[in-house]
Formats: C-alpha cells, structure tokens, sequence
C-alpha cells in the first residue's frame, strides 16, 4: 500500500506541475511559498491525509513547502481547529487549506485570517460558509443532497423505520447528513440518535450506544450512521437486529459487507482524497502563481456505494485513495 501511494503521488505531482507549465527548479529561497492544511484525526482523516500527501509531493517538487496539521481529538473541535489556523499563521503561510466544522467558532478566527491577507481555501465542509469568511473556494461533498441520496435509496429498499446515529452534533456536516437522509426518506418514519461528541473514535461506545437504542426500539430496521460505520454494524449485530446500514464513508470491512449484501446496503463516499489534493494543490497555484479556476464550488461527492459497484470500488479503498 505505501509502495502504491508513493507512486500515485509521484504521479499526482508530475501531473500537476505539467499542467500549469511551471518549471520544478523554479522557486528560490526568497520566494518558496508555505501551505499549510488543517484537518483532523480518524480512520477518514487517514485517507485525507493520503490526498495531502500527493499535493504536498507536487508542491515540494517545485520548490515549495506544505505543512499537514491536526487536532488531536473531536472534544472541543472549534476552538481547536482555531489553535492551529493561529499555529499555520504565526508559522507565516502563505495560503491554508481547511474544513470549517463550527462556523460559530471558527468563522470569526478564519474571516480575520482572510482580511489579514492569508488566503483561504474551504475543504471537506464549510460549502455554506465560503462567502461568509471570504474563502477563494470550496473542495467537498454537498452533505444535505449526499444525506438525501442516501435516504433515497433506503427507502427504496421499502425500510419502515430510519435511525440516524449522529456521531458529532452541532456540527454543520453531521447535522446536514442526518437532515438531508430524512428529506431523502419522507414519509419513512426517522429518528435520531446523538452520540456524545467526546465518544467519536470510541467504537465500543458507539457500537453500545446502536445496541442500546435498537433494543429500546425494535421497530428501527434501518440505521443511518453519519460516520463510524464498522462501530454502526457492531452495534446492530450485538443488538441481534436485522436493520440495515448505511453510513458515510468507508473502510475495507464496510466494503467487504456492501459487496456481500451482510447488514451494509449503502455507502456514501464524498472522496476525501479528492477534497484535500484539490485544496492543497488549489492554496499553492493561487499563492505561487495567482492561479485560480473560475468555478468556487467543486463537489468531490456524493457517490453511492452499493452491492452494484462495490467490487470495482475496492481497489480504491486498499490503495488509500477512497
């Protein structure tokens, strides 16, 4: 795998510098621009940092810096999140790539950073909130069309009862997915279950908490998890149910599941590989050449996985792109 990544980044960084026409030796001492990308830490992330990765090897190649940075935990994500815009900009960046997960936390923070002359490129989520701070653009899925996909497409498997498992309330991505599957699924019944956010990468609770609310409600025969979909699973095997799942993103386990039709029916992939490369490549072309593509807003996702594409969709998840 790590052979296989070095390699597409290899790739990924001759592609890039062939298509703005630059020269690789070009930058010198006194014009090497730093970026910086912001994100976070889970099995998602890891795919994320996979795209940083392949930006940062175009970026290197052509005589720049890129600089990865990440919260520790989901506890206390806005202020977080703010440590390390402050740490990227103290550290003189030239241009940051970052999600915006609590606009009334971080908005303030990353509109000052814009007005004093850093730009900023939105990633992963913060779609509605581009213009607010002044972002040049946004790399990411569309989560209320993405979740309303998803509870299409459980409807239509005749399903009577939709629990939506939110694994980070409040914040505008997680909201949204558990909204737009709701939309997605009128006239199903839905509810909600709100994972404490200090339980995030807890798959054992997770898993319990699943449990716990199928057998309390017996009638759920459909779990939507807005992420953590192999604690999902583990939640509704251990409660014995038969309820389907679907979840955002996904492992190589959940795609083992979806390809076998065991508990797993949809996937929903916003292609976080994507997000991060285009965000990371975009903060560099603009801060070292002034190159900006006309389009603001470019969706990575939604892309549904179903046990129709799941086998060809596998080799994107082993390699880490997906």
């Amino acid at each position: 795998m790590k052979k296989t990544s070095l390699k597409i980044a290899a790739v990924a960084a001759v592609a890039a510098l062939a298509f703005t026409g630059v020269n690789a030796t070009a930058a010198t001492a006194a014009d090497t621009k730093k970026i910086y990308a912001l994100g976070g830490t889970d099995p998602f992330f890891t795919v994320v940092k996979n795209g940083f990765d392949a930006a940062k090897a175009a970026v290197e190649a052509d005589g720049h810096k890129a600089t990865w940075l990440a919260i520790k935990d989901w506890s206390n994500i806005g202020p977080d999140m703010n440590k390390i815009l402050k740490t990227a900009l103290d550290s003189g960046a030239d241009a940051i790539a970052t999600p915006i997960w609590v606009p009334a936390t971080q908005n303030p923070a990353i509109t000052a950073a814009v007005k004093g002359g850093t730009p900023v490129f939105l990633y992963n989520t913060g779609l509605t909130e581009r213009k607010k701070v002044g972002a040049l653009a946004y790399y990411g899925s569309d989560e209320f069309p993405a979740g309303k996909a998803a509870g299409t497409y459980l409807k239509s498997l005749k399903v009577k009862h939709i629990l939506c498992a939110n694994m980070s309330p409040g914040t505008v991505n997680h909201e949204a997915r558990c909204a737009g599957t709701k939309a997605g699924a009128a006239g199903v019944k839905f509810s909600t279950l709100n994972i404490d956010i200090t339980k995030f990468k807890d798959a054992t609770a997770v898993a319990n908490a699943v449990k716990g609310a199928l057998a309390k409600d017996k009638t759920v025969d459909a779990v939507m998890g807005t992420s953590n979909g192999d604690a999902v699973v583990a939640g509704v095997k251990a409660a014995g149910s038969k309820a389907k799942v679907g979840t955002f993103d996904m492992t190589n386990t959940l795609m083992d599941l979806v390809e076998k039709g065991d508990t797993a029916v949809v996937l929903v992939d916003q292609q976080g590989w994507l997000q991060s490369f285009l965000a990371t490549t975009a903060a560099w072309y603009y801060s070292a050449y002034g190159i900006l593509p006309a389009t603001a807003d470019v969706l990575t996702g939604p892309a549904l996985i179903t046990k129709a594409n799941a086998t060809k969709v596998k080799a994107g998840v082993k390699s880490g792109q997906r």
